[in-house]
């Protein structure tokens, strides 16, 4: 809507301090359902096969009902240019014209849930198979809802609600941990039992059903009540606005749904290997909740700045705010991935090892959690570059980067899973973004008429080498800790985590200050101001 229809807008800040603070809530909740599961199936046949029923359904609640999805960005984009009166025509057009499509994706996902299921899980065993055949017909629906929910997180946004976007994917957490706890008092301790993993295989996939149902309820009532649009169903799919929307969302769909056919590569290689796709969602799930949070601190305030310096002439200033944006991923990033990689261990017996996931279970998800630790900085690195492209109006090259990464991605799977089996795939992963982060900086060398490397490489390297040894510290504190207290008890591992953490951390931060590095100087200062404001 136009400004004389909105309320004064937020500050970035107060913006981006709305949506981490939303973040931090839904990725609780969502780490709390991640060890609801774990407890109850560990890497299971109900967990197991959940993994592969979700691909489609979850690749779809992220891509269509996601925020920053190619859905939610059309739709900001096309309401903030119109008066508020058109916004309900508008939203009801494209939901009619969304949901007709969607309803033929949902269609098909039943009826061919069998060959999707062969296809992304080839070497699943038969209890599993099954499972995951009928979860994906349960969930085929979210498809629908998927769209749904992102046409309401760009309405909404347009309008300038901001908490209910972030906070309501925790909704399809609580319907998770409900459904677990409710079978949990029904079975008690024989929800572990083989025999029992059908019926957990089907309370995940009507939970999970059930909170993307529920997201879009409290989203459409928040539309009715700012007149922003109903169920009705309009049919103008001619009309300037929805031509507008198909425009925008059709390349950013496209762009967007080649990161889930990499998921599905390498689900396609794990298949064999048991337990690993329940492992990838415990450890990738301990990798995105603090990833997740930073990425919307650091990259909120940032995008319209890089919008607003596209032109040539503002290049100069544009490389200066690049550079921030990495040495920002840089000094957070790295210093955390360096601890997951030393104290992957107890973060993974603290958090999950109770009930059914045992120390096999924990072995395997340390293993993938200290290879996802070695990327963060690349995965971040890698989103603030796409940015820059998207904000000089280049959205070809993040897209053809992402064709090739997915051919580079298979035969990654394909050399490293033998000789390192599922962490080999995490590995491959990680060498793709680490090849996307190179190839953006290339380019964006040659669009921008050259790049101060040496300027950029060097406190990069700096910080590198600073997360190293604080990882040393902080693992020769957690060795000593461990001499000391022993290696059982959840209040013994919680303590030599938080002491190991806290050195690994000062050790980090006393290097940080050591090199002064203008950016890592900014940062702290905005971090003192938040939270020693008052």
């Amino acid at each position: 809507m136009t400004q004389q229809d909105q309320k004064p807008s937020r500050s970035f800040a107060g913006i981006a301090g709305i949506v981490a603070a939303a973040t931090l809530i839904s990725k609780i909740f969502g780490l709390v359902r991640q060890q609801a599961i774990a407890a109850a199936f560990g890497v299971g046949a109900a967990a197991t096969a959940y993994s592969y029923a979700y691909v489609i359904p979850g690749f779809l609640l992220i891509l269509l009902g996601g925020v920053n999805g190619p859905l939610h960005s059309a739709i900001v984009s096309v309401l903030a240019k119109r008066r508020r009166e058109e916004a309900a025509p508008l939203v009801e057009t494209v939901t009619t014209l969304v949901a007709g499509l969607l309803l033929v994706v949902t269609v098909a996902q039943i009826f061919f849930a069998d060959t999707i299921i062969d296809l992304v899980g080839h070497g699943l065993e038969a209890t599993t198979r099954a499972i995951a055949i009928q979860q994906l017909r349960i969930m085929a629906p979210m498809a629908l809802f998927a769209g749904l929910i992102g046409i309401g997180f760009g309405t909404l946004n347009a309008a300038n609600q901001y908490w209910l976007l972030s906070i309501s994917p925790l909704l399809s957490s609580i319907t998770v941990i409900i459904g677990i706890a409710f079978m949990t008092m029904q079975v008690g301790k024989d929800i572990i039992k083989p025999e029992y993993a059908l019926i957990g295989g089907m309370v995940l996939a009507w939970g999970t059903l059930a909170g993307a149902i529920l997201q879009w309820l409290v989203q459409l009532i928040v539309q009715w009540r700012l007149g922003l649009g109903t169920l009705r169903l309009r049919f103008d799919f001619k009309s300037p606005g929805v031509q507008e929307v198909i425009r925008i969302m059709t390349p950013a769909t496209i762009s967007s749904g080649m990161m889930p056919i990499n998921f599905a590569t390498v689900l396609y290689f794990a298949s064999p290997i048991p337990g690993a796709a329940a492992g990838f969602n415990y450890a990738n799930l301990l990798v995105q909740t603090p990833l997740g949070i930073i990425s919307n601190i650091i990259l909120l305030p940032l995008l319209p700045i890089f919008a607003k310096l596209a032109e040539p002439e503002n290049w100069d200033d544009l490389k200066i705010r690049i550079r921030q944006g990495l040495l920002l991923s840089a000094v957070t990033m790295l210093p955390l991935g360096a601890l997951m990689v030393v104290l992957s261990v107890p973060i993974v017996q603290v958090i999950y090892e109770r009930g059914a996931f045992k120390q096999d279970a924990t072995q395997l998800v340390s293993e993938l959690l200290i290879v996802y630790g070695i990327g963060m900085f690349a995965y971040l690195g890698r989103d603030v570059l796409v940015r820059v492209f998207y904000a000089l109006g280049d959205g070809q090259t993040p897209f053809r980067i992402s064709t090739f990464n997915i051919f580079l991605n298979a035969a990654l799977d394909w050399i490293l899973v033998g000789p390192f089996g599922a962490p080999g795939l995490v590995l491959a992963t990680v060498g793709v973004n680490c090849s996307s982060l190179l190839m953006l900086l290339w380019l964006l060398d040659r669009k921008l008429n050259g790049l101060p490397w040496r300027e950029w490489s060097v406190p990069i390297l700096g910080l590198t080498a600073g997360s190293v040894v604080a990882g040393v510290a902080s693992y020769g504190t957690l060795v000593g800790t461990q001499q000391l207290l022993g290696k059982t008890g959840l209040v013994v591992l919680l303590l030599q985590l938080c002491i190991s953490g806290f050195v690994g951390i000062a050790v980090f931060a006393a290097i940080a200050s050591w090199m002064k590095i203008p950016e890592v100087n900014i940062f702290t200062s905005r971090l003192r101001q938040r939270f020693l404001k008052k």
